[in-house]
């Protein structure tokens, strides 16, 4: 057994690192003044859907001294997710998005300017949890909402990494949080220090410039990525280490709502990954998890959980 194998019994196998919000969606009643309460925030719903995989899965962030808050807490306890790594900040507030929807589709607003989360830092990160676990989780959505958060990500990375877990990362784009410029800077020089590269296809043409997934997995895979998933939509997924290639293919369902479902695939994969799955296995996993997290509405209340997954993956 590798020494990066043997960690604290108490420290979760799996930590992501980021910001969650506060849902508020606009209901489908005649009233527009009534929105129905949910939860989101990308790292949020990873590990919500790494913990319904049976994962020993916590979360390193900030919330707000406020209601909001606490149901996080509640939510996060409730799905069985370490949160040893959150803090509590009475200086600011959790953050929080609405969702309206008119004839041209849905819109986000978001009020996340000050976010406790966006007041991470590498002073305010938990050194020790960090330094236990096996997989670290980060977002570029983490990276845009602040500078100090910024640090806070390349930071964990370096303490992970120098302690021997594996380094997962979704560039998720974000482009109404940074400039292109600089999210292609980050992303690029954060890509040169992790493990497994998780895009979707949208955002990796948008980052290199380039539209051929082959060509887009090569480009990561020259910059030090151990393993790229190419998070293709219903067209699957595209797994690529060394010289090896591997495609997915995508499942038939209902697509009601794909909100959260790259999320759900980030969370189920590294998930099958702490299990022992191969990288594949992890990702033909993961796919059919995604696919089936988008015939419900909201991020979290239809990610699946392992029977559902396995019954559709026998299909």
């Amino acid at each position: 057994m590798a020494a990066s194998d043997v960690k604290p019994a108490d420290t979760p196998a799996i930590l992501a690192l980021g910001e969650p919000m506060i849902e508020f969606n606009q209901s489908a009643s005649d009233d527009a003044r009534q929105f129905l309460q949910g939860f989101g925030g990308d790292t949020s719903n990873f590990c919500v859907a790494a913990a319904r995989q049976g994962a020993s899965v916590g979360y390193v962030t900030r919330l707000g001294d406020d209601a909001f808050g606490k149901l996080f807490l509640d939510l996060w306890r409730a799905e069985g997710v370490d949160v040893q790594g959150v803090a509590s900040d009475a200086q600011s507030h959790t953050g929080v998005y609405f969702v309206t929807h008119d004839a041209s589709g849905h819109a986000f607003s978001y009020l996340r300017k000050d976010s406790a989360a966006s007041r991470m830092s590498p002073q305010t990160l938990p050194r020790d949890l960090l330094a236990g676990t096996r997989f670290l989780h980060v977002s570029g959505i983490s990276q845009a909402i602040s500078a100090s958060a910024c640090d806070a990500v390349f930071e964990a990375i370096a303490v992970a990494r120098q302690a021997g877990a594996a380094i997962c990362y979704d560039p998720n784009v974000r482009l109404k949080l940074w400039p292109l410029a600089r999210a292609r800077a980050v992303i690029e020089a954060t890509a040169r220090e992790v493990d497994y590269m998780l895009p979707s296809l949208e955002d990796a043409q948008t980052l290199t410039g380039l539209n051929d997934a082959e060509a887009i997995v090569a480009h990561y895979l020259a910059l030090g990525v151990r393993v790229v998933c190419l998070k293709l939509g219903g067209d699957g997924v595209l797994v690529a280490r060394g010289e090896q290639r591997t495609r997915i293919a995508g499942h038939a369902v209902n697509v009601v709502d794909a909100t959260g479902a790259g999320d759900c695939f980030d969370g189920a994969f590294v998930a099958r990954l702490a299990a022992g799955d191969t990288p594949e296995d992890a990702a033909r996993y993961a796919n059919a998890a995604a696919a089936l997290s988008t015939q419900g509405f909201g991020a979290v209340a239809p990610i699946p959980r392992p029977d559902a997954i396995a019954a559709q993956l026998k299909n």
